[in-house]
């Protein structure tokens, strides 16, 4: 079985408060990109020697390519291997998707998996990447053991691997509250007459514990609620991402990027997530 896991946008962010666990309370709106995207193959045990040819093509057998790395766990019941033209830089078994099928192992004694990823979606950018591949894992194993798990099912698993990972079992705009696990429907603007246009600048990685580095938690005068549902040309005044204080100072390249972004003509352009990627909301002519 072979699907296509996406990324994610986030229209606003604000990080409302500090909790007692050590995590924040935010609210955004998610928001599903399907242009890019990872290429996620899971082949049962008993089909081991089944591939698909478009990535046989691109990597040959496993082992043989720098930019592929394999992991299999002790009892060899997983077997995943995670390829990336600019190489894979950690451990596959420490991959969400490895992570994914060791929850669900645990809980239901899946059948032997080889499983392969191809990360074409960039990394540590904000974009929701990791967290996709793991959802869309999850599901791919319910469908292929008959698992039976509804999106409700789902999604309490997916808030064990991470806060993101939730809404894409859903894979539809929604609002997310708490640390971003607890997802409603949201009204909001219609951006279907903008070009969407999402950039992400190479070799800048934020580390989630860097953009939370210095962060103020405050609620805003205008809920996130409010704000998405005014035009999006009011957007730029209202809609932010609170991140955007911590990471620009750090990396002033992105401010620099954001402001590009208005000056070529976006109605509205924001930090995705964390950072480091960017995305503009252009009006099509």
């Amino acid at each position: 079985m072979i699907t296509y896991p996406n990324i994610k946008i986030n229209l606003g962010l604000n990080v409302l408060r500090k909790r007692p666990d050590g995590y924040h309370d935010i609210e955004t709106l998610f928001y599903p990109v399907h242009e890019i995207h990872d290429t996620l193959e899971i082949i049962a045990g008993d089909d081991f020697s089944r591939t698909s040819a478009e990535i046989f093509s691109k990597y040959g057998a496993e082992g043989e390519n720098p930019m592929a790395r394999q992991g299999m766990t002790d009892d060899g019941k997983l077997i995943i291997t995670v390829a990336r033209k600019e190489g894979v830089d950690w451990d596959p078994l420490s991959d969400l998707c490895a992570k994914a099928y060791l929850l669900l192992d645990k809980e239901f004694q899946l059948p032997p998996v080889k499983i392969f990823l191809e990360k074409s979606s960039p990394v540590g950018a904000g974009l929701g990447g990791g967290s996709s591949d793991a959802a869309f894992t999850l599901k791919m194993l319910s469908d292929m053991f008959s698992l039976n798990l509804d999106e409700e099912s789902l999604a309490a698993y997916a808030s064990r691997l991470g806060s993101d990972c939730p809404f894409f079992i859903y894979n539809r705009p929604m609002l997310g509250k708490g640390r971003g696990e607890i997802l409603s429907e949201c009204s909001f603007s219609d951006i279907s007459g903008y070009e969407l246009k999402v950039i992400s600048p190479e070799g800048i990685a934020v580390r989630t514990a860097e953009a939370y580095g210095g962060i103020k938690p405050h609620v805003p005068a205008i809920s996130l609620e409010e704000a998405l549902q005014r035009p999006v040309e009011e957007w730029r005044t209202c809609l932010v991402n609170d991140f955007e204080k911590t990471v620009f100072p750090k990396h002033p390249e992105l401010a620099l990027i954001k402001q590009s972004l208005y000056d070529s003509g976006a109605a509205y352009a924001s930090m995705s997530g964390s950072g480091s990627s960017l995305f503009a909301l252009y009006p099509r002519m």
